[in-house]
């Protein structure tokens, strides 16, 4: 009797080093929200919602053709609730999020790949370049993804990049041209006493990741990285990255004179993903500490697939729905922690992870820190492939105070569950 197939993969080649392979992920949400101030949905006040969506729908296909060919192609769509297409067509949603030629320079190792396309490869952070399907906190910090979606596609560039494994060391550089932000579907803000990105010039924007693998090497087929590997592996990492890019952004610091800053963000970091007690259990741990400079007193809200569409009160300064300060200039420690238990704890029916996460985010244009907790649990039916995660988000509420300043009020909660089938 033949094996059952375990993956949607075709072989080029006897021994399978050639191949093409697809994969399909969706996570659907059913989500509970504690709105911000004044929510209105449709323009009806509403102070909390209950929404279903799909966060993530993906196709991906790629696969190695020759010794050196590797292509990486993924269509899909994301963020798709009852409200994402306020326009009035609901069917203009999915789009390519990677499309990616690369040439592998030493036939049978990964020492230097030559690559160029749409893809996610990035400077900062492993979050800013996740692997969306093997995340351990249900969703990603999204914080790290520093530019997603003002002068990028949902986090993806138009790039030509070098990355390779070298003894331990694994890196990644980039030479990424930027999208101008008034091409992002959104009225770009006019320029203020803020820095907002610019919409006059357009310089290249250059990344660097580097990761020291102390034990075991992370895989390195595609650009992503992953969240957890549940014991898999035995990862213990240190990590630093950066992007720089020469006047990004814009501001008028006397109400008159344009001055132009350059973005520069940088971040250190810890990754330990590895199994405990003769794989009893497995431990799934990051620190990390980012430095974001966009330019001055650089602010901006934005809620993950956002329940609501306005607001009717003019002293709340996140905006509608679960929207709070997300990206700034300033400096964030981000943590998490999760704990696989035993693989047979449920029989057939998989084992549990809990987790929790924390950041806190001092922020220039903000009198008070960004403190956001998520903690919840992932029931693994079949690992990443079939998954239900309950998770638990509070975040911090801001109000504009007579004098134009920003100051925190209150805090609200998102609690949502996914489904993910990940194949």
């Amino acid at each position: 009797m033949s094996n059952p197939k375990t993956e949607l993969r075709y072989n080029l080649s006897e021994d399978g080093s050639k191949y093409i392979k697809a994969t399909f992920l969706n996570q659907v949400w059913l989500r509970w929200t504690d709105n911000n101030s004044g929510t209105t949905i449709n323009g009806k006040p509403q102070d909390n919602t209950l929404d279903i969506g799909l966060r993530r729908t993906r196709l991906q296909l790629f696969g190695q053709l020759t010794d050196h060919v590797f292509f990486y192609t993924q269509f899909g769509m994301n963020n798709f609730n009852r409200l994402a297409q306020m326009s009035g067509n609901r069917k203009l949603q999915a789009f390519f999020h990677d499309a990616l030629a690369e040439y592998k320079v030493f036939k049978g190792d990964d020492r230097l790949k030559l690559g160029g396309g749409l893809t996610i490869l990035s400077g900062l952070s492993r979050f800013s370049q996740p692997s969306v399907g093997t995340i351990m906190t249900t969703d990603v910090p999204v914080f790290a993804q520093a530019t997603v979606d003002q002068t990028d596609e949902f986090g993806r560039k138009l790039s030509v990049y070098a990355r390779g494994q070298v003894g331990k060391l694994d890196y990644r550089v980039a030479l990424s041209d930027p999208f101008p932000v008034q091409t992002n579907g959104q009225v770009a803000p006019e320029i203020g006493k803020r820095a907002t990105f610019a919409k006059v010039g357009l310089n290249k924007q250059y990344q660097g990741f580097f990761i020291y693998n102390l034990l075991e090497k992370e895989p390195h087929t595609t650009p992503y990285m992953a969240g957890t590997y549940l014991g898999d592996k035995k990862i213990l990492n240190i990590e630093g990255g950066l992007i720089y890019q020469k006047d990004a952004t814009w501001y008028t610091p006397n109400g008159t004179d344009t001055t132009y800053a350059d973005m520069l963000l940088w971040s250190l970091a810890a990754f330990a993903d590895m199994p405990l007690q003769n794989n009893t259990y497995a431990l799934s741990a990051y620190a990390g500490y980012f430095n974001t400079h966009y330019g001055n007193d650089y602010i901006r809200n934005n809620g993950i697939m956002n329940p609501a569409t306005g607001t009717t009160d003019p002293s709340n300064f996140n905006g509608a729905g679960n929207a709070y300060p997300m990206f700034g200039t300033g400096e964030t420690i981000y943590t998490q922690v999760g704990l696989r238990l035993p693989e047979n704890l449920l029989g057939e029916m998989g084992t549990l992870m809990p987790y929790a996460s924390f950041r806190h985010s001092s922020y220039s244009a903000l009198a008070a820190p960004v403190d956001v907790w998520n903690y919840g649990i992932n029931w693994l039916l079949d690992k990443h492939k079939a998954k239900v995660s309950l998770n638990n988000e509070i975040r911090p509420e801001f109000e504009i105070k007579p004098d134009g300043e920003p100051v925190k009020s209150s805090t609200r909660a998102s609690t949502y569950l996914q489904f993910q089938i990940y194949f």
